[in-house]
C-alpha cells in the first residue's frame, strides 16, 4: 500500500497518517521523504484491513492518494510525481542538479600513486574517489588489491583531496571493515545477486553503489536493490556497467536505455561506467558523454597516471590530461541537460 501525501502539508499531518497505520500493527516505511512525502507499508495486507485503512486514510487531512503497489520492487519504486532521491557521499551528493564524477585507478597499487591520482582527479572536478582494496579478479595470480592497507591509502586520500572514497566490498564478512573506512560501498557486478551481502549492505548507514549483473536483466537489478532497502538502508546508488552480448569489440555492451527504464520504475540515482563497458580508453569518453545525455546521475571513470603500467584494467583507464580534457567536453553536456559539474566551466 502507497500513502501519497500533498506537497507541503504539515509534518504533523504526515506523523498523524503514520500513527494511524501503526496503531493498525503495520510497519510504515517512509520512500519519498519530501517534497512530496510518500509513506508505504511492504509487507502484505488483508483485504480487510487495506479496505478499512482506505475509508479511514482519504478523509484524513494532507492525504492525496491511497494506492496498492503495483511492482515487486516496492521500497525501490517510483511513487506519483516522485524526484529522484539524493544521496549524501561524505560532502557531497548525487541525484540532484550536480553531476557526480567519481574517478580514479581500478585497483589501489600503492600510496604514492593513489595520492597522485586523487589530488589530478579532485584539480579537474572530480566528486570522489574511487580505487579497488579487494578486487575479484578473472584468475586467482592477477593482482587482487592490498586489502586493508589500501583502504587506508583511500582514507589518507580523502584527507588530503576532501573527496569521499567508493571502493568494493566483496563478502559480507568485509562489510564492517570497509564501511570502517570508506564513504561508499560498492557492490560488484559479480556480486550483485550474492544476497548474503546485499542484506549486510542494508543493515550499515553508508550509501551503496549498486552494479548490474553482467547477465542480469533491468528488473533483476530492481529487485537487488529492494534488497538493500528493504534491511533499513535507503541510500542506493544504480551503476549501469555494461553487459555481456556476442559483440567482440568492446568488453561488454553498454546499455544506455536501462538509464532512462532505471529511472522511470525508480526514484534511486543511476551511474554509468563507462570504464568498464568499452574496455578501450578510446572509447570511454564518447561512451560518459553519451551517458550524460541519457540522463545519468553520476559517471564512474577509471583514471591512472600511467595506464600501460596499471596492475589492473590498464586498458580501458584513461591518463591524468585525458581526464582533465574529458570533464570539460562533460560540462558541455551536463549544460545541455540542466546539470552541473562544481568547479568545471563550460
Amino acid at each position: 500500500m502507497v500513502v501519497s501525501m500533498r506537497e507541503g502539508c504539515p509534518k504533523s499531518q504526515v506523523a498523524a497518517v503514520i500513527a494511524a497505520m501503526e496503531r493498525r500493527g503495520l510497519k510504515v516505511r517512509i520512500i519519498s521523504p519530501g517534497p512530496k512525502v510518500v509513506l508505504g507499508v511492504v509487507e502484505a495486507v488483508s483485504k480487510h484491513l487495506t479496505d478499512d485503512l482506505r475509508f479511514v486514510l482519504s478523509d484524513m487531512p494532507g492525504v492525496e492518494e491511497v494506492s496498492d503497489f503495483h511492482t515487486d520492487w516496492k521500497l525501490v519504486w517510483r511513487g506519483p510525481e516522485q524526484q529522484t532521491s539524493v544521496v549524501r557521499m561524505g560532502g557531497r551528493s548525487i541525484g540532484g542538479p550536480e553531476l557526480m564524477v567519481i574517478a580514479g585507478p581500478c585497483a589501489v597499487e600503492c600510496r604514492e600513486n593513489l595520492l597522485q591520482t586523487a589530488q589530478a582527479v579532485a584539480a579537474s572536478g572530480a566528486g570522489a574517489i574511487r580505487g579497488g582494496a579487494f578486487k575479484p579478479r578473472t584468475s586467482p595470480y592477477s593482482f587482487r588489491g592490498l586489502g586493508e592497507e589500501g583502504l587506508k591509502y583511500l582514507a589518507e586520500a580523502r584527507e588530503l583531496t576532501g573527496l569521499p572514497v567508493v571502493t568494493e566490498v566483496m563478502s559480507f564478512h568485509e562489510v564492517e571493515l570497509v564501511a570502517r573506512y570508506a564513504d561508499v560501498l560498492q557492490i560488484g557486478a559479480r556480486n550483485m545477486q550474492n544476497f548474503a551481502l546485499l542484506e549486510a549492505a542494508g543493515e550499515v548507514d553508508k550509501p551503496v553503489l549498486l552494479k548490474r549483473g553482467l547477465g542480469n536483466t533491468v528488473k533483476e537489478l530492481l529487485l537487488c536493490a529492494e534488497y538493500i532497502l528493504a534491511r533499513g538502508n535507503q541510500q542506493v546508488m544504480f551503476c549501469e556497467r555494461g553487459i555481456r552480448t556476442f559483440e567482440t569489440e568492446t568488453r561488454n555492451t553498454l546499455d544506455l536505455a536501462a538509464v532512462p527504464i532505471l529511472k522511470q520504475n525508480s526514484h534511486l540515482p543511476v551511474v554509468v561506467d563507462p570504464s568498464h563497458a568499452a574496455g578501450k580508453r578510446e572509447l570511454v569518453p564518447a561512451l560518459a558523454l553519451a551517458a550524460v545525455a541519457a540522463g545519468a546521475d553520476g559517471l564512474m571513470i577509471e583514471v591512472h597516471p600511467e595506464p600501460a603500467k596499471a596492475l589492473s584494467d590498464g586498458r580501458q583507464t584513461i591518463d591524468l590530461p585525458a581526464f582533465d580534457d574529458l570533464m570539460k567536453r562533460l560540462a558541455l553536456v551536463a549544460q545541455a541537460v540542466g546539470k552541473t559539474i562544481p568547479g568545471v566551466n563550460p
